[in-house]
């Protein structure tokens, strides 16, 4: 999958554990009324990815969608997802003028009648 957007935050890497680390960052989409923050994460030799990126830049990611479940102390089921980014490219717009600019797509709006809700 793949969305275009501007690079709002830009969080620092983070050792978790001695073999697994990760970089969070949030693009803002909007593509669509309301507009969306969505938060993706860089893990383990991709988490450099970021590095040649500003917060304001426009940037296209490329990301899988992970899923997994987890049973608490109280035995109940829960269930988590995140965004992994797997690829970056520089968007139309940049703050800095010695990034090259790639042609990018935006996700399409979505349908005023299907969606009407501000979030």
């Amino acid at each position: 999958m793949e969305i275009t957007g501007i690079l709002k935050v830009k969080n620092n890497e983070v050792q978790v554990s001695e073999k697994f680390k990760k970089r969070e960052f949030v693009i803002t989409d909007n593509s669509s009324q309301y507009p969306q923050h969505i938060q993706f994460q860089l893990t383990q030799d991709r988490c450099g990815l970021l590095d040649s990126y500003k917060e304001g830049d426009e940037i296209k990611v490329f990301f899988n969608i992970r899923g997994r479940e987890w049973k608490n102390p109280q035995n109940e089921v829960k269930y988590f997802n995140s965004l992994e980014a797997w690829r970056l490219e520089a968007g139309a717009k940049q703050n800095s003028s010695s990034a090259p600019a790639a042609d990018t797509k935006a996700i399409p709006a979505l349908d005023a009648q299907s969606d009407d809700l501000p979030f």
